[in-house]
């Protein structure tokens, strides 16, 4: 089943019998693209317009086509910026997991005022391990970080913010929260298979900054080095108790 795009029906509240009569196709042939088909280029275009997300996150093996050649193994596409992801694309990557959803940044700040995104954590904890680093508003690589974006203690502030809509996740099971006191080269966003890594640069904020989007397979590197580095930063962390 494509998970992805049964999510963005929902977040549309489009229904398959909606899809059918607005793309003028049988209801049957939208049950097979829920199944896993992949429509033509036109039908495509028309289908993620309604449901407001892009084509490669509904159906990310597009970007392989024609690129295996220009792109590293395990690179399926770039982002100019972490705002250029909508939060409906944001969703439909977080609902793509299985087992493991991992947050490493600073504050992820713009993740955890989503309401959406936090409904979506609070129901994928029922099955999902969900583990969120965020940055320790004290730390000195963050004091620094805020220096480095010219937003001086607001990093902290965006810290703690973070941490109060976070927290009532806490009382799930599934869901784990550290901070840490690293330097982050990289905000690492994990689903399962996938990661999305959005660069840091000097005095550009992340929002601001390239994402380069990865699919784990057979010698994929880069993906198995992103999820090292993940590890080696949550092995440090310290564990945020719940109602913290």
């Amino acid at each position: 089943m494509n998970d992805v795009l049964r999510r963005a029906m929902y977040d549309a509240n489009v229904t398959d019998e909606d899809l059918s009569v607005e793309l003028a196709v049988d209801p049957k042939t939208v049950r097979n693209w829920m199944r896993g088909q992949i429509p033509h280029r036109r039908t495509r275009v028309a289908l993620t317009r309604l449901l407001r997300v892009t084509e490669d996150m509904i159906w990310p093996e597009l970007r392989l086509a024609g690129a295996e050649e220009s792109l590293p193994n395990g690179l399926i596409g770039i982002y100019p910026s972490r705002a250029s992801i909508s939060s409906p694309n944001w969703l439909s990557f977080l609902d793509s997991a299985k087992s493991e959803i991992g947050i490493l940044a600073y504050s992820a700040l713009f993740l955890a005022e989503d309401a959406n995104v936090l409904r979506l954590l609070r129901q994928k904890s029922d099955t999902a391990r969900i583990r969120i680093a965020l940055g320790s508003p004290d730390a000195v690589n963050v004091v620094e970080r805020g220096a480095e974006e010219d937003i001086g203690d607001s990093m902290a502030a965006k810290i703690r913010n973070s941490l109060a809509l976070l927290g009532p996740l806490l009382k799930q099971d599934g869901v784990e929260l550290r901070l840490h006191d690293t330097v982050l080269y990289n905000s690492i966003y994990r689903s399962d298979d996938q990661l999305l890594v959005n660069q840091h640069s000097y005095g550009i904020p992340a929002a601001r900054s390239p994402v380069f989007h990865y699919r784990q397979s057979s010698g994929s590197e880069m993906f198995d080095t992103y999820v090292t580095s993940f590890e080696a930063v949550w092995s440090k962390g310290q564990a945020v108790p719940a109602g913290a």
